[in-house]
């Protein structure tokens, strides 16, 4: 499940990216900020996938 996980926190970071550069070609502060918080949302979410898998490997 971590990988799946991980797989989604990454696909977002791209959308995100994407996103952020469409608001810079576009002159959108909007698209710019929301691609910005997308980035930010996968990096939370891979550094949760890194503790479980800290976790796991403590416990084992």
């Amino acid at each position: 499940m971590a990988t799946e996980d991980k797989a989604k926190a990454t696909a977002k970071n791209v959308e995100g990216k994407a996103q952020e550069a469409m608001g810079k070609v576009t002159g959108d502060p909007e698209d710019k900020a929301q691609g910005k918080m997308k980035q930010g949302e996968a990096q939370a979410q891979h550094a949760v996938e890194n503790a479980k898998d800290k976790a796991k490997k403590a416990i084992d």
